[in-house]
């Protein structure tokens, strides 16, 4: 999921640290448009996040099912991704890609605004059935019919017990923290929770039902309750103890706490939000049953729980916990980490962010900006 600040995908791509064999240094990347799926007709090329593949995972579809793949790791940020493959999307040409991941409201973007998704496949698609109950229906695409989510994950709160003295439990709890505090500068995650603790639907967002939040957000600000808005740079400054508190995300929080017992993330009473990063296939894409093969063969648990191991964050797949332990080690301690695995009862907890119309949109981020600029 992009964030506003360096990410953990950011930092992979702008370092060029290679991942799971396929991630190579930013300038080297292929160009949207350049190379395409069209110079082998049983062959798929996908974008996707780096950090987001395993080392064996490729292999491993190709042998099942006999599909070459060009996976491309070019995806650092949802606006930037847009921007690049718009000129050719608008028009009807091909981007060179069969498939692409992109974060909910990306999605929404994509799929209700642009229309720039054909539907999957549904014959190709057995797999399907495996999808976790609690991300079959967003209001972007309530059937799943053009889009499966490739990961997930969650955001709460993040504290170190040994600052705060006690355990955060609610958004009150939060703001009463005396030490140092951050929020996310993800409007949705920030936004949302608070939205949460003010009793509003966060599937039906709208500027108005989200004022009390964005007022009660603003005031936290000015007090000096909420001392910062940062990205990902939390983790460290959590681990470290140069903060008490931080709204989180639960794929980043889950390997500090392994590290610092102290931190520890809990979904607020009011409730959590749930994003996932979601598999499209463009509109310009000659092979859409070939790329429905693609996300298919990753909602087989097995295949799955491979994936999980590597990159540990939530899998919208159905019995990947009792895969993982299959596989042993390492991967089976994932199973009891709930950070990587909830439970239904907790995946129940959260919401996640609905669709905005464009004026809608702007209207928020530039309420957000406000406050962001005013602390």
């Amino acid at each position: 999921m992009a964030r506003q600040n360096l990410s953990r995908r950011q930092f992979l791509t702008r370092t060029g640290l290679a991942v799971g064999g396929v991630a190579i240094a930013p300038s080297l990347l292929a160009a949207c448009g350049g190379g395409g799926s069209d110079a082998n007709k049983n062959a798929v090329s996908i974008s996707n996040w780096p950090g987001y593949m395993g080392k064996t995972d490729i292999a491993a579809f190709k042998k099942a099912t006999g599909i070459g793949v060009t996976y491309t790791e070019d995806i650092n940020d949802n606006n930037e991704y847009f921007a690049k493959i718009q000129p050719n999307l608008q028009k009807g040409k091909s981007i060179g890609r069969d498939g692409f991941v992109l974060t909910d409201w990306m999605a929404n973007r994509i799929i209700n605004e642009v229309k720039w998704a054909q539907p999957l496949v549904a014959a190709k698609l057995p797999n399907k059935v495996n999808l976790r109950p609690a991300l079959a229906s967003p209001a972007f695409d309530p059937k799943r019919k053009f889009s499966l989510p490739w990961t997930s994950g969650m955001t709460g709160i993040a504290y170190n017990i040994a600052l705060t003295g006690k355990e955060i439990k609610t958004i009150d709890d939060f703001i009463a923290v005396s030490g140092p505090t951050s929020v996310l500068s993800e409007m949705r995650d920030t936004v949302g929770l608070f939205m949460l603790a003010d009793g509003k639907d966060l599937t039906k967002p709208t500027y108005e039902n989200a004022g009390t939040a964005f007022n009660r957000l603003e005031k936290a600000i000015s007090d000096g309750a909420i001392t910062s808005f940062n990205g990902n740079d939390y983790v460290a400054d959590l681990g470290t103890g140069n903060l008490a508190a931080a709204f989180a995300w639960s794929g980043d929080v889950a390997q500090i706490t392994r590290d610092n017992p102290d931190v520890r993330f809990v979904i607020p009473e009011s409730g959590g939000t749930l994003w996932s990063d979601n598999f499209m296939i463009p509109i310009s894409s000659e092979k859409p049953d070939l790329a429905s093969e693609w996300i298919n063969f990753f909602y087989d648990p097995v295949n799955a729980a491979v994936l999980t191991s590597f990159i540990q964050y939530i899998s919208p797949v159905e019995g990947v916990a009792e895969e993982l332990i299959k596989l042993g080690g390492d991967a089976a301690k994932l199973a009891d980490d709930p950070l990587v695995n909830p439970t239904e009862a907790v995946l129940a907890t959260l919401s996640i962010f609905g669709p905005l119309n464009e004026a809608e949109e702007i209207r928020f981020d530039n309420r957000f900006a406000e406050i962001q600029g005013a602390g």
